[in-house]
């Protein structure tokens, strides 16, 4: 008989994970936060642990979510306030 040789997996660069599916908000929230968000002021760009780029703003909403346990990490909003 031959002897097999065993294939090792080599591992590779690490792989940032992928950004969570994104869900469209419905209509009317969209709009009422857009006028929300409209005047507020930015208090510059920051960066997420992943390296994302995102503006802050100065507003005094406070915006609760629920996140998901599974493998795409779902935020579901539940209230804006």
């Amino acid at each position: 008989m031959a002897e097999r040789s065993a294939k090792r997996a080599v591992p590779g660069p690490r792989r940032r994970r992928p950004a969570p599916p994104v869900r469209a908000l419905d209509p009317v929230l969209a709009v009422r936060l857009g006028e929300l968000l409209a005047d507020a002021p930015a208090t510059g760009e920051h960066r997420t642990e992943t390296g994302e780029t995102y503006t802050a703003l100065n507003t005094e909403l406070v915006v609760e979510v629920l996140a998901g346990t599974g493998r795409h990490g779902t935020l579901n909003v539940v209230r804006i306030r």
